[in-house]
């Protein structure tokens, strides 16, 4: 008779924690759900406090039976899911299928894979939090109301074979208005003026920007006609010491914006290979909102910049979750053991480690410190003044790890680079000054990451929710991830040198996209239908409101049915109204 039976949801999982434990012990997977909702009806009891109707699916129903004859001739079953709502929800499904007794079963949880972790866990063990289950219960009931009532209404009105989705619906609204503001832009110009002053000793040159903008051809020549003959004086200079501190620990989200930004990696393809860096061992629970770490990480990322760089390249930083109900993995993603500078199988998992490792010990190191010499240059006779920005790193801190790359697309105006040495009230020779036209820019088209950041700002959507909810409205084909080909756009430039002014016309091209997110023209038509009929439903706030009340029922504040039914007596009317509308053609606001 085998002495204890832990069930895991992955394979590679169970291969993992097997190396941790005894031969007491066998490691079996569910591979996920053991049993969910039919794929093809409703299977939600509206009349009986929407209850769920779950069914295991046919190729799940070897493995349940293997499941419960291991489980029948063990002594004990350890439920070790993952920490998180869903994995709450795998321990609880296996408890009722697999027909388990509450005095040999335990559920156990840790959000690293390591043999202390495991064996902490096993000393620990706690009861299936009903709380988080029925949170999970309820998103997966919600969803399936709104996918099962909205969509055929969309057959009918607009297309077959059409679907709509709660979160999904609202990351189409983004796109498609995002698409909008672009379309409806007007780009204003504006002309940049850039000097290039000669300095006495006669071939440095100093490099600096007037403070303003003029806002035509004939104020550029205007000002550059009295530029012809003014003198130019360095009337002042300021320096001032600027400190910049580290991002702080991974969370979902932030690891899938900087995998974007960094190395290129999709969000679905950041969860997969962080996954797996997670169930070989190697990196701490990759869905979590948390940016805490533990008193043991916090040490090693000590020792660890102690040891590389030296004790003042250390500062203490203890990072607090600022969100309520903040996701049920308890630490920021990191490294299980810091001192592994290199981890992982192939290529992508190591590439994504080591971004991960950066982020963990830069967050725990000394803040870069910077002079920023600001130098103004006074034009004779007018109120105007050019001015060059420089930084000089002083002592670099955490930068001599890890950066952190933001997806601003504008364009970088100011160089921020080395300034020549100047004195105070010193008279420059003026070598040329050009302005260019410049235009204000538009919007830009979403990122995969910057879509996840706009989600999470709107307090929409969870750690687990982000890279599925991506990836099903580009499986649908209302959103296409793609490159956009730039137009030609003329714009002049107007010069003075040695005392003549003179003008170029030029061309550049502008709004061109690469790997952008875009409606399609049925994404458009859906989103457009459904903020005709159901603007409650595509409404920001009424999605985050949910989610927050999905938290409450995972803190035991409320219960899940709850919810559920003020959400149906809102929604279902317009529904109703919705097929048949009234002779204005439609429905009624469900507000």
């Amino acid at each position: 008779m085998q002495k204890n039976l832990v069930i895991v949801e992955s394979p590679a999982k169970a291969k993992t924690i097997e190396k941790f434990l005894g031969k007491d012990y066998k490691v079996m997977s569910s591979y996920g759900h053991i049993r969910d909702l039919k794929t093809k009806e409703f299977s939600i009891d509206i009349e009986h406090d929407y209850a769920p109707q779950y069914v295991i699916p046919a190729d799940k129903k070897k493995l349940v039976s293997e499941l419960k004859s291991e489980a029948k001739s063990a002594e004990q079953v350890w439920l070790a899911s993952d920490e998180d709502r869903e994995g709450e929800a795998i321990s609880w499904h296996l408890y009722e299928v697999l027909g388990l007794k509450p005095e040999n079963t335990k559920r156990i949880v840790f959000h690293e894979i390591t043999k202390n972790a495991i064996l902490h866990a096993i000393e620990t063990p706690r009861d299936i939090n009903i709380n988080l289950v029925n949170a999970q219960q309820a998103r997966r009931v919600l969803d399936r109301i709104v996918g099962f009532e909205l969509s055929p209404i969309l057959w009918r009105k607009v297309k077959p074979a059409l679907s709509a989705g709660r979160v999904q619906s609202v990351a189409v609204r983004l796109i498609v208005e995002r698409e909008r503001e672009i379309n409806e832009f007007v780009s204003e110009a504006a002309f940049r003026v850039i000097a290039n002053f000669i300095l006495p000793d006669g071939t440095t040159v100093l490099k600096a920007e007037l403070n303003r903008r003029l806002k035509d051809k004939k104020e550029v020549e205007a000002f550059l006609e009295s530029c012809k003959n003014a003198s130019f004086t360095i009337d002042d200079i300021t320096t001032k010491p600027v400190k910049k501190s580290p991002a702080p620990p991974f969370t979902t989200s932030t690891l899938q914006q900087e995998a974007a930004r960094k190395l290129g990696y999709s969000v679905s393809q950041t969860m997969m290979i962080a996954q797996r860096l997670y169930e070989s061992g190697l990196i701490t629970y990759m869905r979590t909102d948390s940016v805490n770490l533990s008193d043991l990480a916090l040490g090693t990322a000590k020792e660890a910049i102690f040891e590389t760089y030296g004790e003042k390249y250390y500062k203490f930083r203890q990072y607090h979750t600022k969100s309520k109900g903040a996701q049920e993995a308890h630490e920021a993603i990191r490294p299980t053991y810091i001192s592994n500078v290199e981890a992982g199988s192939s290529s992508q998992e190591k590439k994504l480690y080591e971004l991960i490792r950066k982020r963990t010990i830069a967050c725990q190191m000394a803040d870069a410190e910077l002079e920023r010499t600001t130098i103004s240059v006074g034009i004779s006779g007018q109120t105007e003044r050019f001015v060059a920005v420089g930084e000089v790193i002083s002592f670099e801190g955490f930068l001599q790890v890890y950066m952190e790359s933001n997806d601003d697309d504008t364009e970088k105006e100011q160089e921020n680079g080395l300034l020549p040495p100047v004195k105070l009230h010193e008279t420059l020779s003026l070598k040329d000054i050009v302005a260019t036209e410049r235009f204000t820019q538009r919007p830009p088209r979403y990122t995969e990451a910057s879509l996840v950041r706009r989600l999470e700002e709107l307090g929409i959507g969870r750690p687990s929710t982000y890279a599925p909810t991506i990836q099903t409205i580009q499986n649908r084909e209302y959103v296409v991830k793609g490159d956009k080909e730039g137009v030609e756009r003329a714009y002049t430039v107007v010069s003075l040198s040695k005392g003549k002014i003179e003008e170029a016309e030029k061309t550049e091209t502008v709004g061109a996209d690469r790997n952008k997110l875009m409606p399609t023209d049925i994404g458009t038509v859906v989103n457009d239908f459904l903020m005709e009929y159901f603007p409650d439903v595509l409404d920001y706030n009424f999605t985050a409101s949910v989610e927050k009340e999905f938290d409450s029922v995972a803190e035991g504040e409320l219960v899940w049915t709850k919810a559920i039914d003020k959400f149906y007596k809102i929604f279902h009317p317009i529904v109703e109204a919705s097929l048949s509308p009234p002779p204005h053609g439609r429905a009624p606001p469900c507000r």
